[in-house]
């Protein structure tokens, strides 16, 4: 979840009246927020560099609210407030307007076939005659980096970038160059840089260089121009310094290039709709013409309303109350979604507006609605279907034998699920096409390329980080090992498993056979070919040692392998002791 950081005063001076900590916190959680700590600058400093860091910071008492994470409008103070007043009826949801300038002409984006290689989308719009305070601007520069951060997917789907209009003149063109063919002034710096002059620059920046690789790997990079050839800004790294918005600045021009439209659309929305509440004429936004390289033309930001139509009865079931729909209708309308019944049938006609972008289904509008009644309020009732848990039989049968196997002497590990492939195929001897492992499509790490096919390898390298304990180690395992199976809908099943070592100064295969004995004797399986007992034949496998293995045998099928390990496998393990292993499937003893 977002965690927003306000300052107390200034929150409930917007609020209209003060609350002690206590009663901010009931009024966080009725409206679906926590209020997760009481802090001020100082402190954080203090808690994070040390008091020597903290002299001289602020002592202004900060609220961190934690806010939902779909919810972008909660995102800043002026979100914040607007939804906490509507919600207690103290003002009423604004109506968001998109106007023409008074000129008649809109400002226009141009965008160039180019852009498809990198960042293809982009959209715009004008703050006009806006007035900022330092509060403010911090706000806006704050919900900016809120956004790269949440519905931005940090700058990988979106990069906003805001512009001083009067410094620059339009139309605008977004295009992409080759990295050497752009040069500009960077957002305060004092001299001119290439664009690669600029990757690397950043490279050491504590922020910006966590966005470099989006870019970075392009035969083009994406780069705003104004008419007169002036930098707005090279998304998604950095503005330019000639159109930085100060406390001084009138009028805002907003861009978003994207490769997520729809994600575009929404963080233009954000923005404008927050912040044009402190423009001459509150909660207009002039609106910017985008035009694509095949000449379609679009008018943004949209700002757009829709409505949707539930039954009082339907939000009634779901929530799990008998309010009437006059009611329900009350309680949307606090929750930002301005309702209204209509007709004799108890139907609900809600009006989602452009700031409520995560209302997508109708159980968005029923949750909103259990909110603004209170999850407290709701009466608990007994389920009318009674229902009897019953544990899985396989874990079950698993948690009896890891009690007993314990009580053989046997230690229990627990080893990771992913590895890599040489800790499966090279290590084991093994080829890795002829193992059934499932790979991951783009593994992080070397660590982690494929899901295991067998415990051995985890419980190896469990071994060898603990060479230095006494011997002998007696480790085992029942867990999951993934396998291909076509038959599957999903291509692999999971296979549950039993594997045991022991390592000593000696094989001890006589250790790993009785431990055999013992998982049977629990099972009550006997010895012998008759009636489904279990026996072992003699087998060759290039993970043990040519005559020291077996494969086990039982319910007249083969479960698994016993043996002493080939020396090869324990060497690259890095382990210097003879090691002895039993792996067996125990899902045919169900």
């Amino acid at each position: 979840m977002p965690t927003v950081s306000v300052k107390r005063d200034l929150l409930f001076k917007a609020l209209g009246r003060e609350y002690t900590d206590e009663e901010f916190d009931e009024v966080c959680f009725e409206f679906g927020l926590e209020l997760d700590e009481i802090t001020s600058e100082k402190d954080i400093i203090s808690k994070e560099q040390g008091n020597t860091k903290a002299e001289g910071a602020s002592d202004v008492i900060l609220y961190k609210i934690d806010v939902p994470a779909n919810r972008y409008d909660l995102l800043c103070l002026e979100g914040l407030v607007r939804g906490l007043q509507v919600f207690k009826e103290r003002t009423e949801a604004p109506r968001y307007e998109r106007v023409n300038p008074p000129s008649g002409e809109k400002q226009r984006l141009i965008i160039t076939e180019e852009t498809a290689q990198v960042r293809p989308h982009a959209v715009a719009a004008v703050l006009r005659n806006i007035t900022f305070t330092p509060e403010r601007y911090d706000s806006f520069i704050e919900l900016q980096e809120k956004l790269h951060q949440n519905v931005c997917r940090k700058r990988t789907l979106v990069a906003i970038g805001t512009h001083d209009l009067d410094t620059i003149s339009g139309p605008f063109t977004y295009t992409a160059k080759p990295p050497a063919e752009i040069k500009f002034r960077p957002l305060n710096q004092t001299k001119e840089y290439t664009a690669p002059e600029i990757m690397s620059l950043y490279k050491t920046d504590s922020h910006l260089r966590h966005y470099l690789h989006i870019i970075e790997d392009k035969p083009v990079y994406p780069i705003i121009y104004d008419r007169k050839g002036t930098v707005l800004s090279m998304p998604p790294i950095i503005n330019g310094d000639h159109s930085k918005i100060s406390l001084n600045t009138k009028n805002v021009f907003i861009e978003c290039t994207a490769t997520d439209l729809t994600k575009a659309k929404i963080a233009l929305d954000m923005i404008v709709t927050m912040f044009s509440e402190y423009c001459e004429e509150p909660f207009t936004v002039e609106a910017a013409e985008v035009v694509y390289p095949d000449g379609k033309t679009c008018i943004y930001p949209e700002l757009a309303y829709r409505k949707e139509r539930l039954t009082g009865d339907f939000i009634n079931k779901k929530v799990g109350i008998s309010e009437t729909p006059e009611s329900i209708a009350k309680l949307l309308t606090r929750m930002y979604l301005k309702s209204e019944v209509i007709g004799e049938e108890g139907e609900i006609e809600v009006e989602i507006p452009p700031t409520r972008s995560d209302i997508i289904h109708a159980c968005d509008i029923v949750e909103d609605a259990a909110i603004a009644y209170g999850y407290n309020n709701i009466k608990r009732t007994t389920p009318r279907t009674y229902t009897v848990a019953n544990q899985l039989p396989l874990n079950k049968l698993t948690e009896l034998l890891r009690q007993d196997l314990a009580a053989a002497g046997f230690t229990e590990a627990l080893t990771f699920a992913l590895c890599s492939q040489e800790d499966i195929s090279e290590k084991l001897c093994k080829d890795i096409s002829k193992t059934k492992a499932v790979h991951i499509a783009n593994p992080k790490t070397a660590e982690f390329q494929v899901a295991r096919t067998t415990l051995l390898s985890g419980l190896l390298k469990t071994v060898a980080a603990n060479r230095k304990m006494p011997l002998p180690l007696k480790l085992f395992e029942i867990s999951d090992v993934v396998l291909k199976d076509e038959t599957r809908d999903v291509g692999a099943r999971n296979n549950r498993r039993l594997c045991a070592v022991f390592y000593n100064k000696s094989p001890g295969f006589e250790v790993i056979h009785g431990l055999l004995d013992r998982f049977m004797q629990l099972l009550d399986v006997k010895a012998g070919q008759e009636n489904g007992g279990y026996y072992i034949q003699a087998a060759e496998d290039s993970t043990y040692f040519p005559g020291r293995c077996a494969e086990i045998f039982a319910r007249g099928q083969s479960i698994g392998k016993l043996g002493v390990l080939h020396p090869d496998v324990v060497n690259k393990f890095e382990l210097t002791m003879p090691c002895s292993a039993l792996d067996l499937d125990i899902e045919p003893f169900l």
